[in-house]
């Protein structure tokens, strides 16, 4: 038996409807030691069969299971004898499957709600093996227009709130069971307790997967797929693909080449740092592509967010092939591509996710390219990719560095991208930091930049009257990155920042801070 094979022993699978969220329930599974993979939503049952599911997931997603064409389970899945919990459209699909009905609701119902889990009679006893230790009275977090209307008898009502009577259910014979809200989301704060309670009291899970074992089954499946290829691997300087570098190294040692694009929008010093580092440290064939004035010339009178991301897209894939054209045999390309960057580019398994943002490394590899693509922690968060590169040996610098997004500082000079805006955002950006890691608040925070805005503000510096620049500052505590809060940094160091920028970089007259959570906000601006 292979590791591989070992550690799948005990799966539950989640069969992915669509939801901006499916991930990040595998991703509470795998937090609560439970091996959990995403699937398609008509998966078949001889496909199930061998991932040996000890329980499965059915999603949320932004379909209505009454309209033509949305996305449907196999109905068998019900006779497998394994438990099923439904989510949001998992629930209505389960139910419609088993004799329900589901209807519009009369109102939506969006953001917190109040549920209510009665403690006793026939009510309490059937909610206690998904509820226990739950409060009667708890909040969660809603995102639903349909909602369940009718259940049969074999059915019984576990929880409502007050605009969802039938909020979660349970089948009387099978082992059902569904939930209308979001136990996923950090905004359910008893919802990794219900998971648990699913997995542990329903499932009876033995809780023995660690992400040692995700080691183990990635080396093993990059080794099988590979063989005696030549592997490519993008470096970026940041952690996802530092640890996606250091993951094939160990997998196919020195079949792995390393590639580093310089394309003009990187962070102060980034290029040398990226030099060293790997070279160093890591020992690895790396070699460097001096693509600057390539990038910023395609760039040049571009406004628009989504027609960046795509030219620097292009001109990313141009570079990677002059540069793999000089390393014989190499048949794979490898990307530290994460699940968010999957979701919100709209590459989930059911195709229905809403394409929020193209990512240059997601779906974006031409045929001719010749390239079979590698992405190894494709399914993974960041934090679990932090907790993998710890798992690695790499050193905190690399694990706890903040992201740094693919097309770099282009989104985040608003309007259109010239090399005088980029040095601006490079001075400030390091200032910003300079005094973030001075405060100690850099490990806190998840994310912390500046964006440049196409606005001028009236300023008066040194006795005269001019327009200048905004800068704006941006700092998110997060742990999945599928949602975020701003961060509360104290005014004092907010003040320290603002008034060393609009005195040492040149061309700046205001600073202000961005208060959006994610959702509504995306992180980066662009």
């Amino acid at each position: 038996m292979t590791a591989a094979t070992s550690a799948n022993r005990q799966t539950v699978p989640v069969l992915d409807f669509g939801s901006q969220y499916a991930q990040l329930i595998a991703r509470r599974v795998r937090a609560a030691g439970v091996h959990a993979v995403l699937v398609a939503p008509d998966i078949s049952l001889s496909e199930l069969r061998t991932l040996e599911p000890i329980g499965l997931i059915l999603s949320g997603g932004p379909a209505s299971v009454y309209d033509p064409g949305a996305p449907r389970c196999d109905p068998a899945i019900f006779d497998l004898n394994i438990p099923v919990l439904g989510i949001c459209y998992g629930m209505q699909i389960a139910v419609e499957l088993l004799g329900g009905r589901v209807q519009p609701g009369r109102a939506g119902e969006y953001g917190a709600a109040r549920l209510t889990v009665p403690s006793s009679g026939e009510q309490g006893a059937m909610a206690a093996d998904l509820f226990s230790g739950v409060p009667e009275e708890t909040s969660v977090w809603m995102s639903h227009g349909d909602q369940v209307g009718e259940i049969g008898p074999e059915f019984v009502k576990l929880a409502a709130t007050p605009g969802c009577p039938l909020a979660a259910i349970r089948h009387r014979r099978r082992p059902f069971f569904g939930v209308q809200f979001h136990p996923e989301v950090t905004h359910t704060p008893h919802g990794t307790k219900i998971l648990e309670n699913f997995l542990y009291r329903v499932c009876h899970a033995s809780g023995t997967w660690r992400m040692g074992n995700f080691v183990d089954i990635a080396v093993d499946k990059i080794r099988r797929r590979v063989g005696a290829g030549r592997v490519i691997c993008g470096l970026s300087g940041g952690v996802d693909s530092a640890v996606t570098a250091a993951l094939l190294h160990r997998a196919v040692g020195d079949q792995l080449v390393c590639i580093f694009v310089d394309n003009g929008l990187l962070r102060k010093n980034e290029r040398q740092n990226v030099q060293s580092t790997f070279r160093d440290h890591f020992h690895i064939d790396l070699r460097v592509v001096d693509a600057a004035d390539e990038f910023i010339s395609a760039l040049a009178g571009v406004t628009e967010p989504q027609r960046k991301r795509i030219i620097i897209g292009k001109a990313f894939i141009d570079a990677f092939k002059r540069a793999a054209a000089g390393i014989p045999d190499a048949h794979f390309l490898a990307q530290g591509t994460l699940y968010p960057d999957v979701i919100e580019s709209g590459h989930g398994y059911a195709r229905t996710a809403a394409n929020i943002k193209p990512h240059h490394n997601v779906g974006g590899l031409p045929a001719e390219l010749g390239f079979e693509l590698v992405e190894p922690l494709r399914d993974l968060f960041k934090d679990e990719v932090r907790r993998l590169g710890e798992v690695l040996g790499l050193p905190e610098h690399i694990v706890w560095r903040h992201p740094f997004p693919g097309p770099g500082l282009a989104v985040r000079c608003l309007g259109e991208v010239t090399r005088e805006k980029l040095q601006l955002l490079r001075q400030a950006d390091e200032i910003l930091l300079e005094e973030i890691v001075a405060a100690g608040l850099y490990r806190s925070t998840a994310q912390t930049f500046v964006v440049l805005l196409p606005v001028q503000s009236v300023a008066v510096m040194g006795d005269g009257r001019n327009y200048q620049p905004v800068i704006a500052l941006r700092s998110v505590d997060s742990t999945d990155f599928m949602t975020a809060d701003w961060s509360r940094i104290p005014y004092d160091i907010l003040a320290r920042v603002s008034n060393r920028l609009v005195n040492e970089v040149r061309g700046i007259s205001r600073v202000v801070y961005d208060i959006t959570s994610k959702p509504p906000g995306t992180i980066e601006w662009e």
